[in-house]
């Protein structure tokens, strides 16, 4: 009987010590973790904020005259069925292997994705620049 009264005696210690680290544990994290951080905005703090940012450009646009058609910062992307490439006319950017399928090789100009299943099947890919335009040719490979 004596033996049964210490074990539940333990149990129920060993559980309040749990609790109690719990407790201690989030206190010292911050009380971040229960409390609200923010406070929502009114209508009238927000037609403030909203005020209160210009609504005019910092600079002026330039004439249609004076400015030729920018170049796509990050290259054109094409889709093909072993994956993504993305190509400007100088260089082949990246490559993203499609589901099933995986990257042979990248150069400047020409890649290469191979299949999962079968490494036999292989797409060739070349770069080209038609007109000022990346352009590029997919092809089975060797």
């Amino acid at each position: 009987m004596v033996r049964r009264l210490l074990i539940a005696t333990g149990w129920l210690v060993t559980v309040v010590i749990a609790i109690l680290v719990g407790v201690v544990g989030i206190n010292l994290v911050g009380s971040g973790l229960t409390e609200q951080q923010a406070t929502p905005m009114t209508e009238d703090q927000v037609r403030r904020e909203l005020r209160a940012i210009s609504s005019t450009p910092a600079t002026a646009p330039p004439s249609a005259a004076a400015s030729s058609p920018p170049a796509p910062a990050g290259g054109r992307s094409f889709s093909t069925e072993g994956g993504l490439v993305v190509a400007d006319c100088a260089r082949i950017i990246s490559m993203a292997p499609a589901q099933g399928w995986s990257i042979g090789e990248q150069d400047a100009d020409e890649g290469e994705f191979r299949s999962v299943g079968d490494p036999a099947v292989v797409l060739d890919v070349d770069l080209e620049c038609v007109n000022g335009a990346p352009q590029i040719l997919v092809s089975p490979g060797d």
